[in-house]
């Protein structure tokens, strides 16, 4: 599809498009890629909302589109990440 994992922080799943590749078409890859997300969410919230008792279940997505630094931060496991106004805005 496209989209590279870049971390986990808390209930957010941080992913991007065109990166560490570039793509021309990222911002779609991004958009389906979310929609994808939205539709297995759903999916589950139907199935798993009677046996938890409850009707508050929700995802939330933020998409952000711009430049941004990357890099391999080194530490106990080395990783890919991004940093920028583009990344923060899309939480």
């Amino acid at each position: 599809m496209g989209v590279y994992k870049l971390s986990t922080v808390g209930d957010c799943y941080i992913a991007s498009a065109g990166v560490p590749y570039p793509q021309k078409d990222h911002a779609i890859v991004i958009t389906e890629f979310a929609e994808c997300c939205r539709q297995k969410a759903n999916e589950l919230f139907i199935e798993l909302s009677p046996k938890l008792k409850t009707r508050n279940l929700g995802i939330r997505i933020g998409i952000h589109s711009g430049p941004v630094t990357a890099g391999v931060l080194r530490g106990d496991k080395a990783r890919f990440d991004i940093f920028g106004g583009a990344q923060i805005l899309g939480l």
